[in-house]
């Protein structure tokens, strides 16, 4: 039942990375990173063919291996926090409060990202 559901989990997070993909104002790796770590509990087979993927599995498997995230990846992520609380101001003309609680929390957000080492140099995996 455990194994079902996180397969269903995966698939979803999953799918939420491919649309993240195609989408600019949402993230694709985090949804991707989450999916491998539900496959991790319900199928091997869709976690080592994320982990294998030539596009993501580098990223993934230096998360995984190194919790390392690259310099492109915190270029790409702290440019689309700014951009989503951009259009959230823009758009949603929040309180002064919630404008600067949902600030808070990019800044916090954009500052782990930002704390994560790079990754280390390590071979292709075969």
């Amino acid at each position: 039942m455990m194994r079902a559901l996180w397969l269903c989990l995966g698939c979803l997070m999953l799918a939420l990375g491919v649309i993240g993909a195609f989408l600019p104002v949402m993230p694709t790796t985090i949804f991707l990173i989450l999916a491998v770590g539900c496959f991790s509990r319900s199928s091997p087979r869709l976690e080592k063919w994320l982990l294998d993927s030539p596009t993501y599995g580098p990223s993934l498997r230096a998360w995984r291996e190194q919790g390392a995230v690259s310099r492109k990846g915190k270029t790409y992520a702290s440019l689309g926090m700014a951009a989503g609380y951009v259009l959230f101001y823009w758009s949603a003309n929040p309180s002064p409060l919630l404008a600067i609680g949902v600030g808070i929390f990019f800044l916090a957000s954009a500052a782990y990202v930002l704390s994560r080492p790079g990754p280390a140099n390590t071979p292709p995996r075969k």
